[in-house]
């Protein structure tokens, strides 16, 4: 029986098994390129083939629906359907009113606090006698104004009030600077000025 030399049995792979496993290096590279056409194909199908999503029939006008998918062993959401999507009634204006007195009264006070700033007062003294009539919102911009630039002194007018609602004023009130529009509001401690304005 003949020897087969290492050379003879390369021939004979080559005639069974073909190009592929000529050398070491064109198996490797069958390899590779195998196991990269396996990678792509296990991203690519999922993305093409999808998943079957089940059908809902189409809401009504003026509803919406909410679908959500449940994990398994998870409590089902709770749905959300026939739900508007619009207000089916305008939001209710506030209705004009006479203006209150106590609005008026502290819209005064505050301006009264606000022309008091004589040399040598802090701002923080100044601040201090806003606070009782102003909202504790509005405190820290009023923390921002610097007394020395105030342009007036006294009061020299008694407020008027402009719009008036159950929860807000605005009160105009003159000086010897400018006249100071003012905004009052209701709140839990009572009117408490919530913004003003200069006007020449």
């Amino acid at each position: 029986m003949p020897i087969r030399t290492n050379r003879g049995r390369a021939a004979v792979y080559r005639r069974l098994w073909g190009w592929p496993l000529r050398s070491p290096r064109h198996l490797m590279g069958t390899l590779i390129f195998l196991a990269i056409l396996v990678t792509a194909l296990g991203v690519v199908l999922p993305k093409v083939v999808g998943k079957p999503q089940a059908k809902a029939s189409p809401p009504g006008p003026g509803t919406t629906t909410s679908m959500t998918t449940t994990a398994p062993g998870a409590a089902a959401p709770v749905p959300t359907s026939n739900l508007p999507t619009r207000l089916s009634t305008p939001l209710a204006t506030p209705t004009p009113t006479t203006p209150n007195a106590d609005a008026l009264r502290v819209a005064k006070q505050w301006a009264t606090a606000w022309v008091n700033h004589p040399a040598g007062m802090t701002s923080e003294q100044w601040l201090a006698q806003l606070k009782p009539f102003t909202t504790e919102e509005y405190l820290p911009v009023m923390s921002t104004v610097e007394p020395a630039n105030i342009p007036a002194t006294k009061v020299t007018g008694e407020p008027v009030a402009g719009t008036s609602y159950p929860k807000s004023v605005q009160v105009t009130i003159t000086t010897d600077g400018p006249k100071l529009a003012i905004t009052v509001v209701s709140t839990n401690a009572g009117w408490r000025v919530a913004d003003y304005d200069q006007a020449s």
